[in-house]
């Protein structure tokens, strides 16, 4: 599938690994706690994931570096709030909001990979400016406004679950 022995297949496995560590972080956060074991997972291998990304050449800023920077800066937010801050006073409802945000982008990454790669999902949108497209992310980002929103209102109290 993906040879993670070439910097492209390190990225890709680095994202996979976040983008499963995030569901079980996401349910934490709607249920009032977090995971601890999967959190580390997932803040470490989402900054790695997004730090990576700028590894490949390219000649100008692209969107996929716009998002990727915009991913490290949350992620080390999530992080802080989290590790620095322990989730004191305001940053517990920073932490939920963050981490939400980064497992979003993850998301949104890999739907703009799907469409790129399964040739199914290309055939619908080739350019990435199509309806399909259009919806797809669409659909992502409602999903995610309401879930951060719950997160952000559901993690009031801090309990570590193993």
């Amino acid at each position: 599938m993906f040879d993670p022995t070439t910097f492209v297949g390190f990225h890709t496995w680095l994202s996979l690994v976040a983008i499963v560590a995030g569901f079980p972080v996401a349910a934490g956060l709607l249920n009032g706690h977090i995971r601890s074991g999967w959190t580390g997972v997932f803040l470490s291998t989402a900054f790695a994931t997004s730090a990576t990304g700028f590894g490949f050449p390219f000649n100008g800023v692209l969107p996929s570096h716009i998002i990727g920077g915009i991913a490290l800066v949350i992620v080390t937010v999530a992080g802080y709030a989290l590790y620095a801050r322990r989730l004191d006073g305001a940053w517990r409802r920073l932490y939920a909001i963050t981490a939400m945000l980064s497992f979003y982008l993850l998301l949104f990454v890999l739907v703009a990979q799907l469409f790129q790669k399964v040739p199914a999902l290309h055939a619908m949108a080739p350019t990435g400016s199509e309806p399909p497209f259009a919806i797809a992310e669409g659909l992502l980002l409602v999903v995610f406004v309401a879930l951060t929103w719950l997160a952000a209102r559901r993690f009031t109290t801090y309990r570590a679950l193993a």
